[in-house]
């Protein structure tokens, strides 16, 4: 199933964009790896006839990054830390900056989009590459991996660098198409 030509516009009311981190070092195990939601965003998918003319856009807030959970680690995280974990990122790694993802190509793929475009992020713009896909009950997924520090960011760390975050971040879209579009 192809996605069928229209523009599609997303955000918080109607789709999840998500973040999902990764640990590493010596002491890994005492940390989480979490999952993020992003609670003030907009994107628009525009598709041509046979998937020809199409675009992807996206804008986020970036100091609207909520943790949804943290697997793993040696204690489960509370509502405490899941507050301080998104206060951090917020205030020390995307310093409340705007994140955007600009589309300069996209081409059919299979039963999708292959998008090719320019993710800026704390004043630094770097080429990424998305699949975006249509399953067979209506749901959009797009997804990429990007690396903390293509775009000047040095990952979080903790006990004198023994807890990091894994410098690749998964960025994920899902929503639903609606019915006969």
């Amino acid at each position: 199933m192809g996605i069928p030509a229209g523009t599609y516009r997303f955000g918080p009311d109607n789709a999840t964009l998500a973040l999902n981190t990764g640990r590493i070092g010596k002491v890994a195990r005492a940390g989480h790896d979490l999952l993020i939601h992003v609670t003030a965003w907009e994107g628009t998918l525009a598709v041509g006839d046979d998937g020809a003319d199409s675009s992807v856009e996206v804008s986020a807030d970036g100091g609207s990054m909520r943790v949804i959970e943290g697997t793993g680690g040696m204690k489960a995280l509370d509502d405490d830390d899941k507050a301080n974990i998104a206060q951090t990122i917020d205030e020390e790694v995307l310093m409340k900056q705007g994140v955007t993802f600009r589309s300069t190509r996209v081409e059919p793929a299979g039963d999708g989009l292959h998008a090719v475009g320019d993710l800026t992020l704390l004043g630094h713009t770097h080429p990424l590459a998305l699949d975006v896909t249509l399953a067979g009950d209506g749901t959009l997924s797009a997804a990429a991996v990007i690396r903390q520090t293509d775009f000047g960011m040095k990952p979080y760390s903790a006990l004198f660098g023994a807890l990091k975050v894994a410098d690749e971040v998964r960025v994920s879209l899902s929503a639903k198409i609606p019915p006969g579009v």
